[in-house]
């Protein structure tokens, strides 16, 4: 993105996502559109499985989520431009690039779909959570990732995007800074919000990281070190669950090139008895259900396994 159509912020990028829904909700999402707290009723489309803290933020503010099932490629594309012909619609949620928890990144036919699809909303919003943009596992297998907002330009939604990213799981957790792009409208209004809200952002800590990594180069060289620490994790979890799991019927695994996240699919109605077993022999795991709106997982199969923080020895011992 151009760097004048980037707020940079603190530290959270959870933090910046939830202020920008605010912002839609309290002012809406630019001049001339409702607030979306006026409206009678706010849905948005929740590719699952997905990310759990998304689904909580849109749960105070009393979004009605509507979820939509993914693949290798991302969500289900035929339903989720069903579901945008719903005026009541305003928006879809989703990490496009090694999701939370699947591992997946959005196909090129995807990114092109949801930027070129018509909404019956005008002000539709893509909240584009790109969190794990540069979090690859491998040199020679980088998944890659089509620009949303190109894509958008392209068929004239523009505004139709806001894209986040931090680094908080590049430079130090807390303590990182985020960042949201998007089109020069959207930035503006998102501007002139918040610079009553705040005087301003931990500059120091941002001249540190301007300064820690001022390019795309250094981000790189930055990120392989950390591939060396996390590769060889995903790789013993990858490597167990096939020795002890790979000759039993309707149990499957993501094999994810990059991010954080291992998705494990067991039986049907096995995923919460799978995860008090596990806490009864000290294993600590993601709630079932965490991955979908609500808690509710309706098939009760979905794990959600991050192997990035044990040392690998606990890691063995835990799987």
């Amino acid at each position: 993105m151009p760097a004048q159509q980037v707020l940079v912020g603190g530290s959270s990028s959870l933090n910046m996502f939830s202020d920008a829904l605010k912002r839609c909700y309290l002012n809406g999402p630019m001049p001339g559109f409702t607030p979306w707290c006026k409206l009678e009723k706010v849905k948005f489309i929740c590719p699952v499985p997905g990310y759990d803290w998304h689904f909580h933020i849109l749960d105070t503010f009393g979004a009605e989520m509507v979820t939509v099932p993914t693949d290798e490629n991302g969500p289900d594309m035929v339903m989720v431009e069903e579901l945008a012909k719903d005026p009541d619609v305003r928006g879809l949620i989703c990490v496009p690039m090694y999701s939370n928890p699947t591992g997946v990144t959005f196909s090129d036919e995807t990114v092109e779909r949801l930027a070129a699809m018509e909404t019956a909303a005008q002000d539709f919003r893509l909240f584009w959570d790109n969190a794990y943009c540069v979090h690859h596992l491998y040199d020679d297998r980088r998944d890659r990732l089509a620009n949303i907002y190109e894509a958008c330009a392209r068929y004239g939604h523009e505004d139709r995007v806001l894209m986040f990213t931090s680094t908080s799981k590049i430079t130090f957790a807390g303590s990182g800074v985020c960042a949201m792009g998007a089109s020069p409208s959207n930035i503006d209004c998102a501007a002139e919000l918040i610079q009553y809200q705040l005087v301003c952002y931990d500059k120091l800590n941002q001249l540190r990281h301007a300064r820690f990594l001022p390019d795309l180069n250094a981000v790189d060289k930055h990120m392989k070190k950390h591939a060396l620490i996390i590769r060889p994790k995903f790789e013993l979890v990858l490597s167990m669950l096939e020795d002890g799991l790979g000759s039993l019927p309707n149990v499957s695994w993501t094999r994810p090139k990059g991010g954080y996240f291992i998705c494990l699919s067991a039986p049907r109605g096995c995923a919460k008895r799978v995860i008090d077993l596990c806490a009864e022999a000290g294993v600590k795991l993601t709630p079932a259900g965490a991955t979908y709106p609500h808690g509710v997982d309706p098939d009760d199969r979905i794990i959600r396994i991050a192997p990035t923080y044990p040392p690998l020895e606990e890691l063995r011992q835990a799987m």
